[in-house]
């Protein structure tokens, strides 16, 4: 029996009774009506329920989630706000271009020390990634490595440990200190990857059916998680963007659409509001609302680190002017960012957002993108205390390690300046099923995105 993730119907309405829940939607009497009859609530961590439902319940749920899509139709009103930050099409042709070749050189060491800081980031928080917090913790100070100062590692544990808090069983084989040979494949990498080929086919001005071509053309289905498999199939049911998002979709607020921000921010150097435009395209595909929000968040303060010319903090505070104040999304980041500002210890800092949003999945947006700015502002932007902090502090511990790494690449300014311990066993060499792009290097990637931050609008 091959049952999928992300797509069972049966799993999807319990999902999408918690995501309309936090939309402060009144769905109670669907909820009871789905209970009754033997429904289950959303899987907590896995992408599915390790069991099929019958024929009778997989039917009621299809119902379910057909009036479900009506309720959210009905937008709470900070989903109705999109782009308001945003100043329109006029933003896409602002972007700061590189105007002389020292320029040139010196964005390419940003952008080359950007790749190598998400990779790194990733890769740390692969093996511990659906773990819970006190996993992490354990298996860390079993091997002397709390707080995090280097990479996971199973030498010295105990078998009860392990079996108490097994690796990411797809991960461990490929991510811990004793087997890292080069980038394995991930999905935090292969964004980045295909949003490069989305600027190298279409420019600037691609739009929102032109990521959607682009993913039919070249991402394999099997390589979405989530919001993007849901769009994906949409799209292969006959569905337009931006319905792609919304149709069936309960997970269009997590993290998925942040994880694909870095490639939009590389390329508008010092031009934030162009980069969180780029983004909002991109999103639209797959997200709604704070969904959306967190890439645009994550495209602003990526384009401000890229121009070299602000610390962590001054990015961070960049990124909040592109998305509406008072969204989730938006006060979830001050928090993390207020938190980590008035707190010496950062696992206190965890503990404390882990209480404030630990009753969201473990990969929506609004937790992570709070604990990812509470991790740049609590490392002051100092690249392995950046990583460290956003894998340590848990939920989706990869992504959150990749945007992170990525912010503080760029601020560390150069390859070199990265410590050799994150960067070495990378061996310059990136896996993914992204056609043309399978043992690609980073300094072969840091070329790619500089040539397409000096792009010129088509037009």
């Amino acid at each position: 029996m091959i049952r999928l993730t992300w797509v069972q119907p049966e799993d999807l309405v319990g999902h999408e009774l918690r995501q309309a829940q936090e939309e402060g939607k009144d769905v109670e009497a669907i909820k009871s009506r789905w209970l009754t009859a033997g429904g289950h609530l959303a899987p907590p961590t896995a992408g599915a329920s390790p069991t099929p439902a019958g024929p009778h319940l997989r039917a009621l749920a299809e119902q379910l989630l057909d009036e479900l899509d009506d309720a959210t139709h009905r937008p709470a009103p900070e989903n109705k706000a999109s782009l308001q930050a945003v100043s329109g099409r006029g933003a896409r042709v602002r972007s700061a271009l590189v105007r002389h070749s020292g320029e040139k050189v010196a964005l390419r060491h940003r952008l080359h020390a950007a790749w190598l800081g998400r990779a790194a980031g990733c890769l740390l928080g692969k093996p511990v990634e659906k773990l819970p917090l006190e996993g992490i913790r354990s298996l860390a100070r079993a091997t002397g490595n709390w707080p995090l100062t280097t990479w996971f590692t199973e030498k010295g544990l105990s078998p009860e440990l392990r079996a108490a808090h097994p690796w990411n069983r797809r991960s461990a084989h490929t991510s811990l200190a004793e087997n890292i040979d080069g980038m394995p494949e991930d999905d935090d990498l292969n964004y980045p990857l295909l949003n490069l080929r989305l600027l190298q086919r279409h420019g600037r001005d691609f739009t929102t059916t032109d990521v959607a071509k682009l993913w039919l053309d070249e991402l394999p289905a099997a390589r979405t998680f989530t919001a993007e498999r849901i769009a994906y199939r949409n799209l292969l049911g006959g569905i337009e963007p931006p319905h792609t998002a919304s149709h069936h979709n309960p997970f269009r607020e997590w993290i998925g659409a942040l994880i694909r921000a870095d490639v939009h921010g590389w390329t508008h150097p010092g031009a934030p509001t162009a980069a969180a435009d780029s983004a909002y395209r991109d999103a639209c595909l797959s997200h709604t609302a704070n969904g959306v929000y967190g890439a645009m968040f994550a495209a602003a303060v990526i384009a401000e680190a890229a121009a070299g010319g602000g610390d962590v903090h001054h990015c961070l505070r960049t990124g909040l002017t592109v998305v509406p104040p008072d969204s989730r999304l938006a006060r979830a980041v001050r928090h993390g960012i207020q938190l980590a500002a008035r707190t010496r210890g950062f696992d206190d800092v965890v503990d404390h957002l882990h209480a404030a949003y630990g009753h969201h999945h473990w990969v929506h947006v609004i937790p992570n993108a709070a604990l990812l700015a509470a991790a740049l502002t609590h490392a002051g932007g100092d690249f392995t205390g950046s990583i460290t902090r956003a894998v340590s502090g848990g939920w989706d511990t990869d992504s959150n390690g990749a945007t992170a790494g990525s912010i503080a690449g760029l601020l560390a300014g150069h390859p070199d300046a990265l410590p050799d311990r994150w960067t070495s066993p990378l061996k310059n060499r990136v896996a993914s099923s992204v056609p043309g792009f399978d043992g690609i290097g980073f300094d072969t990637l840091a070329d790619l995105t500089t040539e397409l931050a000096q792009e010129r609008p088509r037009p």
